[in-house]
């Protein structure tokens, strides 16, 4: 019995160190493959006719401003009035009647100057694979600019590119690394799974008909 005990902790213990393994060599190689493709810089982007700008809360869950969401916000609108980018696609959650990411990034960028005829909003973006997709899928862009944080970005653009898409990250600017501690953890579990998505060629939550950007 002690000796089954031994076999079973070892085995265990394996499957731990080949996931520790896994995330390590997935979390590199996104971040390689997609570092020529993502920058702090406006002048590194190239022209694209359409931004994916990627959602996330207003609001934190004790009720303070959230800094990821203003410093998109500030990115989106920095990027579109150097003239790279014509239209906004805003992708998030809405998957309750309170909580609306979409309406907030948009109502955030006209606030900004931004024209409210030249964002679409994109209820179905749970996730970034589902933005990213459907970006392709539903409203036609093969070639675009991602805009989140560096972290995000490098995640969503290796997603966008293979998918055979062009795709390009505008990074926003990054919180402090204290505030954001538990979201660049989750983002390691979250690179990982990149690998497990396009293995099994999971697909967005929501299909739908397709809208043409003009």
């Amino acid at each position: 019995m002690k000796k089954i005990i031994k076999n079973i902790f070892k085995f265990f213990l394996l499957l731990l160190v080949a996931g520790i393994i896994f995330i390590a060599w997935t979390n590199y190689s996104i971040k390689k493959e997609s570092a020529p493709f993502v920058s702090y810089h406006i002048a590194d982007i190239p022209e694209a006719k359409t931004a994916l700008l990627l959602g996330t809360g207003k609001v934190l869950s004790n009720g303070m401003p959230n800094a990821y969401f203003d410093n998109r916000i500030k990115a989106a609108t920095d990027l579109y009035k150097s003239g790279k980018i014509q239209y906004i696609i805003v992708s998030g959650d809405n998957s309750t009647k309170d909580y609306n990411e979409p309406e907030d990034m948009q109502t955030a960028l006209v606030q900004q100057g931004i024209p409210k005829d030249k964002i679409i909003l994109d209820h179905a973006g749970f996730r970034t694979l589902d933005s990213v997709i459907r970006a392709k899928e539903i409203f036609g862009q093969t070639q675009l600019v991602i805009i989140s944080q560096k972290f995000h970005n490098e995640r969503a653009v290796f997603l966008a590119r293979k998918n055979g898409m062009q795709a390009f990250g505008y990074n926003a600017e990054d919180v402090n690394k204290y505030a954001g501690l538990k979201t660049n953890m989750r983002e390691y579990l979250a690179k990982a799974k990149v690998y497990w998505d396009l293995l099994f060629g999971v697909e967005p939550k929501f299909g739908g008909e397709k809208i043409v950007i003009p």
